[in-house]
């Protein structure tokens, strides 16, 4: 297997991890552990997978990340497409499994308990506006994607990285997911979307828009103010 298609398919696991055990926690334990273990079920995660994967693909498993990382001039247009595509196919393959992990308990109803999906409005966890919604992916995007930048820079303390990243993902969940279930990931807002359907996947384009914005402002912020 070539360098490339290990590298694609490292993200396809990352993300199939990410999806599967972040919103699997919420789908599944949600009610035992609440936003604060759901909050860290996403963050340890990524924490997670950068070690196990940093060193084949640099452990993207977002497409904010990948499209960012082409925006600072880190990638290649080529590689961030294949990053993406194998990025989307982790986590619609993440909310499979999960899905039909869920169906296996009679008491789950998916228009009731649903796939861990983000939205706004009515659907937002806690009725915030799709302005507010907007707003806040796109500065929770932002702040990650600065973090990442930073901590994976040559200057950077070596080897904790994982740790910076993983811990500021639990942060920015903490604030995140009363706001709009915290998507800062458009793969992770895609898996379930695409089972739920309905409301979950008219309202996808700003799970997709706001991150890359957000990521976007971070690259450019990150390669003219600070990079050496």
């Amino acid at each position: 297997m070539n360098s490339n298609t290990k590298k694609y398919l490292a993200e396809l696991i990352g993300t199939f991890a990410l999806v599967f055990v972040g919103c699997g926690s919420a789908v599944i334990a949600g009610d035992q552990i609440g936003f604060l273990g759901i909050s860290f079920a996403f963050g340890l995660t990524v924490l997670a997978m950068v070690y196990a994967i940093g060193s084949i693909s640099g452990c993207h498993i977002n497409p904010a990340i990948s499209i960012s990382m082409l925006v600072a001039g880190k990638m290649k247009a080529k590689d961030t497409v294949a990053y993406v595509i194998a990025q989307c196919l982790g986590a619609l393959a993440a909310s499979a499994v999960l899905l039909n992990i869920a169906k296996g308990n009679s008491s789950y109803i998916m228009s009731l308990k649903g796939l861990g999906q983000n939205g706004y409005g009515v659907h937002s966890p806690m009725g915030y506006s799709l302005g507010a919604c907007f707003i806040a992916e796109v500065v929770l995007t932002a702040l990650f994607l600065f973090v990442i930048f930073g901590a994976t820079s040559k200057d950077a303390p070596k080897h904790f990285a994982g740790i910076a990243i993983g811990l500021t993902l639990v942060l920015i969940h903490i604030v995140g997911i009363p706001i709009t279930g915290t998507s800062v990931n458009p793969a992770r807002s895609l898996g379930p979307a695409f089972f739920v359907g309905g409301a979950a996947l008219n309202q996808l384009w700003l799970f997709w828009v706001a991150p890359i914005i957000g990521g976007a402002i971070s690259a450019v912020l990150w390669k003219s103010v600070f990079e050496k």
